[in-house]
């Protein structure tokens, strides 16, 4: 009878046993679901939270940072203009300004400043511009609506992937460089 007890006690162990785990894994599970980000891992060490006032053009936009509003112009890239000082409005002046503007306000805004000055010359921030971790100025590079631009060392932190963008932009003649010889080394020529 021993035996048979025996027995009965470790059937009646290994069903708690199988009902413990079952248990155990849809606590994980639900665990696992409400602990997940809505965001992708993305290493934010040096974004700096900031709030939109408004969207200037393409690659300028005024910005509520350090307790005041700032013009801020996006580092490595250029948009055509929408008031060239010789050429008036530039082709894709507009879709670039729209899309910069859609970007904007599609979700959480950060900047982050690269290891060199902070202003140009006229007294405008220079970052990168993120919108929910993605960066602004590798998107509007990759659909043909900036190129890449202004590189002055040390402010070089994204170059790679940004001429990574505009080569695949470029060979697929979108936006800006369906344009026969529009994009320069200077600009863009009407």
């Amino acid at each position: 009878m021993t035996n048979n007890g025996q027995r009965q006690g470790t059937t009646k162990w290994k069903g708690w046993s199988g009902f413990a785990t079952i248990i155990a894994l849809i606590v994980a599970a639900l665990f696992m679901y409400f602990s997940l980000d809505e965001e992708p891992d993305i290493d934010r060490t040096g974004f700096i939270p900031v709030e939109l006032v408004r969207t200037i053009d393409g690659d300028t936009i005024k910005i509520r940072y350090d307790g005041k509003e700032q013009n801020l112009r996006y580092l490595l890239i250029d948009t055509p203009e929408l008031n060239h000082k010789q050429q008036g409005k530039q082709p894709f002046a507009e879709e670039s300004a729209k899309r910069n503007d859609e970007l904007l306000k599609s979700g959480k805004l950060e900047i982050e400043f690269d290891i060199g000055g902070r202003e140009d010359k006229y007294g405008r921030l220079l970052a990168y511009v993120y919108i929910d971790g993605e960066s602004v100025q590798q998107k509007l590079v990759e659909e043909g609506l900036a190129r890449v631009a202004y590189i002055y060392p040390p402010n070089t932190k994204h170059l790679d992937p940004y001429k990574d963008a505009e080569k695949k932009a470029q060979q697929a003649g979108i936006g800006i460089w369906s344009i026969e010889d529009y994009v320069t080394n200077r600009g863009f020529n009407n």
